[in-house]
């Protein structure tokens, strides 16, 4: 998951909400408008809606290759 930073400036950055004993319970995103006292911490690590599409897309392309190897894999298996 990525800090996404939307067209207004607003940052989206993922959040974890885990359980007292440490188990995962969800993950979901929180907005924090500029101004947030937190703001300045997550900008330099934020990366457009575009940007992350464009990561999302070519990581599924190139994902093709070792998707195909793990389908052998487990065929084999079977």
């Amino acid at each position: 998951m990525f800090v996404i930073r939307l067209a207004d400036g607003t940052l989206r950055v993922p959040q974890s909400l885990t359980s007292s004993d440490g188990r995962l319970i969800g993950n979901a995103y929180v907005e924090i408008p500029p101004g947030d006292p937190d703001y300045e911490r997550w900008l330099p690590e934020s990366i457009t809606e575009e940007e992350e599409a464009e990561r999302r897309q070519r990581w599924q392309e190139e994902n093709d290759d070792l998707e195909r190897e793990f389908l052998a894999f487990k065929a084999e298996q079977d």
